[in-house]
């Protein structure tokens, strides 16, 4: 059994899931209190789900650079972190009883998953779990609703949050509390991909702090995001920002004050507006995720509007492998694959072809994201995926967009599909066994 902690004792965890940053995290303000603090991360192991498992070779790579970097800013101050590779339902009870732990803390985070795993170490740690507010820009007791009264559609929701004001950041600890003695920290593993580059993001706190930096001010191009946004390409045509705040690196309520102070000492536009409501778009998939649960994941998602499909395996392959009849979709697919990156008007192109003209289950494309994306978010990710697949908060029931017309609007010449290679030589539409039948 674990320990319960001692009188006197002062000894905490602090489990990092999507908050590896100091600054403007306050769970680890309230947890920096104790007289030992030991900071963990747990590595994801992604469950088998819908023919995809694993982490891509670049979301592996950017989480690494994360892991670490929040590892050596923690050094800084007089700390470690412990990277552990396990159930933390087993691993935390364990750990909790070695160090005499008194309480855990930990942010919350989207996903069914993530709060079912919350409750079997609540169920098995034996001393107090809390709670601490996710990267989010409002808190919940902010919002103008009960979270079962949220509205399922963005407007509305945006009319109702976006006057709220974005509190002020919390600052990044001086020191922090030194770790139980007798505890050991392992090196981390290498990367095995290097940054591409088409995208040579680097994971950690100071990447994302330089990458908001460059693009929102010495570029200047968030003033001019709402003409840019839809490009295929184009390193500073949109804030490419969400990779750092997926896993937590940057604080989401950062880079909206940032926001406002570049509309206070430079311009506000349509374009900075756009983009605010942009970050407002993160914000309602986050608390729709809170509500919707497990219809999150399921294929008639929020409504119970099951689309008619089957899965045929050789498109499914086809599309992940940018293989289909759809050049431009081709080269969306090994630009992801490759860059673990793709726009968001790509990300609609390539979700509009898995669902619309090879009529294969949206979980599918949704899962495949899930395994490359270095931005992967679970409430974003599948939310835009139901949007997409007329499951999910988009009133219209669905976006069905037409191939052809988006490659001549966003890559009238081509240059994109030849440089991603999305040119494919031509294959059969079935192929069959010796008895006809299709395989």
């Amino acid at each position: 059994m674990p320990a319960t902690g001692f009188l006197g004792d002062m000894r905490d965890i602090y489990w990092f899931r999507d908050d590896l940053r100091l600054q403007d995290n306050p769970g680890l303000l309230e947890h920096a209190q104790a007289e030992e603090l030991l900071c963990v991360f747990f590595w994801p192991r992604p469950r088998p789900w819908c023919n995809v498992t694993g982490l891509g070779a670049q979301r592996e790579r950017f989480l690494l650079e994360s892991v670490q970097a929040l590892r050596e800013a923690l050094r800084a101050r007089g700390q470690e972190l412990l990277v552990l590779h396990g159930a933390p339902e087993l691993l935390l009870p364990e750990l909790a009883g070695q160090h005499r732990i008194a309480r855990i803390g930990v942010a919350h985070t989207g996903g069914v998953d993530e709060q079912r795993q919350l409750e079997r170490v609540r169920e098995r740690v034996g001393i107090p779990l809390e709670l601490h507010p996710p990267n989010t820009l409002f808190r919940q007791e902010q919002l103008p609703f009960v979270p079962g009264e949220m509205p399922r559609q963005f407007t509305p929701f945006r009319e109702r949050v976006e006057a709220l004001e974005v509190n002020a950041v919390h600052p990044v600890p001086d020191a922090l509390p030194p770790p139980p003695r007798g505890a050991r920290f392992a090196a981390l593993s290498r990367a095995v991909a290097s940054p591409h580059p088409g995208f040579t993001a680097r994971g950690g706190t100071a990447g994302g702090e330089q990458r908001l930096h460059d693009w929102m001010w010495r570029e200047r191009a968030v003033a001019r995001y709402k003409d840019t946004r839809n490009a295929l390409d184009g390193l500073h045509a949109s804030g490419r920002l969400s990779p750092w705040l997926a896993n937590g690196s940057l604080s989401v309520r950062q880079v909206a004050l940032e926001l406002f102070r570049f509309e206070r000492e430079e311009t506000r536009n349509e374009s900075t507006r756009w983009f605010w409501q942009e970050l407002l778009w993160r914000e309602f998939f986050h608390w729709r995720a809170r509500v919707d649960g497990v219809r999150l994941f399921a294929p008639g998602g929020i409504g119970g509007r099951r689309a008619l499909c089957c899965f045929e395996p050789r498109a499914f392959a086809r599309w992940c492998a940018g293989d289909t009849d759809h050049p431009l979709v081709n080269a969306l697919m090994r630009q992801l694959v490759q860059t673990g990156w793709m726009s968001n008007r790509g990300r609609q192109i390539a979700a509009s072809c898995l669902v619309n003209e090879l009529g294969l289950d949206w979980r599918y494309g949704a899962a495949f994201f899930e395994k490359h994306l270095i931005d992967y978010d679970v409430a974003s990710n599948y939310g835009n995926w139901q949007y997409i697949a007329g499951v999910g908060c988009d009133p219209r029931g669905g976006r069905h967009f037409n191939l052809a017309k988006q490659a001549a609007t966003f890559d009238p010449d081509g240059e994109f599909t030849r440089a991603w290679g999305g040119l494919r030589p031509a294959q059969p539409r079935h192929v069959v066994d010796a008895a006809d039948w299709p395989i």
